[in-house]
Parts: C-alpha cells; structure tokens; sequence
C-alpha cells in the first residue's frame, strides 16, 4: 500500500509566514516534511531597478513569447520542481507543490506563463509563481525551456507590479542571475520593514493588474508587450 500523502500546509498558516517574512522548503522531492526557513539577508528587484537588455527589449517588443497570467498555474510550479543540471534534488516538494496548488485555488498565488508557437502546436517554455498580498509578491522559483523566457516573465511581472502600485518584490535568495538583472541584497529587518509597508499597501492583485493591461492594450489597438516595454522604460 502507498503511504497516505502528507498534509497540506494550511493556507493560513502560509500567508502567516509570508507576511512575517518566512517561507517553506524541503530536502527533497519526496520528503514529507518542510522546514521554515528566514534568511539573514535577503534578495529583493527594486520595481525601478529591474535591467532590462537590449536583447530582451527585443524579444519582448517582438513577441517572441504569447504571455499569460494563471493559464497554467499547476504546469508552471511543476516544471520549476523538475531537477535541474548542478540541483539533482528539488526543495519544491510534492506536499509544496499541493499546498501552492490550494493556495493558488484560493487567489492567493499566481503564475506568468510564456508560450511559444512549434511545429505541433503552442508549448509552454516558461514562466514563474509566487505569492502575492497587498504590493507585495513574493517570487518563488522560474523556469526557461527557450532562451529569455524565464527573463520574460520577470519583466512582464515587474511591469504589472508597477502598474499595479505594488512596492515589493522579493526574490529571496541572490543569485548571479537576479543580480544582472537588477536585484540587490539587504538585511532581513530592512526586509521585513519593507514588507509591512508594502503588505498594507492597496495594490492590485496580479491577475486584475494583467486584466486591465490586456483591456487597455485592446482598446488601444496594441499588443500588450508595447505596453510593457513602455512601463518598464518610464521612470519612476
């Protein structure tokens, strides 16, 4: 017989955590437990800092990748727990993944997907998830099976951000690749200072944030990546 599944992490208590600046992980695909972790320093993309290529301002001004927002919640956070080249072991684990699929269910999580046209037919080779409350998002992990698809959805979700009067968009750990693209380090208090601000903020939620851009490009007659092009080249 299989062994029962472990429980989910209530959602309550995962909006608890996150609102006090701390998050889940796992040691493992398959582990049934998480610990809670609290990084002493703590990577966050200043909505006006976001460096933006101009090799990506191209392939976003060239829709290169037909993006959505919560098309795909459940292939996205499955595709960032897939092993990865150096990370053999995911800390995305099957009771993570069914936890973010409740919270996602109950308009607590959300995700910006990348598409692109093949030979048989639209494939999703991109995107990200996270958290999000108030101006707040808390990005959680991305994946890219095209080149600048993961970069993409970054700068779409920057872009809605600020749109949207969010004010923080935390990343969690610093990597070389959040650093080239605008992300800095601070100290957990200053984190956890800005993220009470921010959470009492009366931004938009993510999916209403894309709604009214996708509503506002058609009535303009654009597509909507000439609008984010044009919130992300706007100084703030």
């Amino acid at each position: 017989m299989h062994a029962p599944a472990p429980p989910l992490i209530p959602s309550d208590l995962l909006l608890l955590a996150y609102r006090n600046g701390i998050f889940p992980m796992a040691d493992a695909r398959d582990d049934p437990d998480v610990f809670w972790v609290e990084p002493r320093r703590r990577a966050i993309l200043p909505l006006d800092g976001f460096r933006m290529s101009k090799s990506l301002a191209r392939t976003i001004r060239k829709d290169r990748f037909r993006v959505t927002c919560n098309a795909a919640f459940d292939t996205v956070i499955a595709a960032c727990a897939e092993p990865r080249p150096g990370h053999p072991e995911s800390w995305i684990s099957a009771r993570i993944v069914a936890s973010y699929r409740a919270l996602h269910a109950e308009g607590h999580a959300h995700s910006i997907e990348c598409w692109r046209a093949g030979p048989d037919g639209e494939a999703l080779v991109g995107g990200l998830y996270g958290v999000n409350f108030g101006g707040v998002f808390c990005g959680e992990s991305m994946f890219s099976r095209a080149t600048d698809a993961s970069k993409v959805a970054l700068a779409w979700l920057v872009a809605l951000m600020r749109r949207a009067g969010a004010a923080l968009l935390d990343c969690q750990f610093m990597t070389d690749h959040l650093a080239s693209l605008g992300a800095v380090e601070i100290a957990q208090a200053r984190y956890v200072a800005l993220l009470g601000e921010a959470a009492a903020s009366g931004a938009a939620p993510l999916p209403e944030a894309f709604g009214a851009l996708v509503g506002e490009a058609a009535g303009a007659g654009l597509e909507p990546s000439k609008l984010i092009l044009q919130s992300l080249t706007q100084t703030s």
